[in-house]
């Protein structure tokens, strides 16, 4: 048996810092890799793809772990079949817009200007962090968005609701998995029936929190991950 290699992609912000506390839940055995986004200047997500090759190893089976933003990117690269991919996790993710009918006043807002702010308590504790959360966790998000250049940012979330990576998933073979925040208050329940109506096999792991649901609840969220691997054919963790 092979030890496989996690290469996670981050949410909207793209700086990979918010992973601390998962990475810190996984066995210390698995090999973890984040992918990082340039921060001053905007790429589609064809143009993230690269970004995400640079890191997955040439010689070792890997999983992508996409984190909402990045789960059109990890079901794009996914679909260009990589040597060594062993699974693709999706967590609080989406392949088309995920919001619906809010689509088109998002649209108007997703403007530099309004990334130019500092999000509100009460914006990040309803659609992000859910209620209560740690100041730690809240501090990083705001620290995180405020490393990106307001109009990267702006041009993300046009992309999100520009997204169609169905034909991409569709064309996927590997085993997946979804984690769906039971809570989440930003991508709709819906998605996840998207994803599955594609892919019927999907794992599905439900865990409680909002849409930073990997930040809420690492240690669930690490717990899903190393069982999805354990049920891989010939893959380990090094975890018992």
């Amino acid at each position: 048996m092979t030890l496989v290699t996690l290469v996670l992609l981050p949410g909207l912000d793209g700086t990979g810092t918010l992973f601390t506390d998962l990475i810190s839940e996984l066995p210390p055995t698995l090999s973890v890799k984040v992918a990082r986004y340039p921060t001053q200047r905007f790429l589609s997500y064809s143009e993230l793809i690269p970004c995400v090759q640079e890191l997955v190893p040439n010689s070792s089976p890997f999983l992508l772990v996409a984190e909402s933003f990045s789960t059109p990117l990890a079901a794009k690269l996914a679909a260009t079949r990589p040597l060594n991919l062993a699974g693709l996790i999706l967590c609080a993710g989406f392949i088309t817009n995920p919001i619906g009918s809010w689509a088109l006043l998002v649209r108007v807002l997703a403007r530099s200007w309004l990334f130019e702010l500092s999000p509100p308590g009460f914006a990040l504790k309803h659609f992000l962090v859910g209620t209560s959360p740690p100041n730690a966790l809240e501090d990083g998000v705001r620290e995180a968005l405020r490393l990106v250049n307001p109009g990267v940012l702006a041009g993300r979330v046009r992309a999100v609701l520009d997204c169609d990576a169905r034909e991409d998933l569709a064309r996927t073979e590997i085993p997946m998995m979804y984690i769906q925040a039971e809570s989440d208050r930003l991508v709709r329940a819906g998605c996840f029936s998207e994803v599955q109506r594609l892919r019927p096999d999907t794992v599905l792991a439900s865990i409680p929190g909002p849409h930073l649901v990997l930040q809420r609840e690492p240690r669930k969220a690490a717990e899903a991950i190393v069982r999805f691997i354990h049920r891989l054919p010939g893959q380990r963790t090094g975890a018992s």
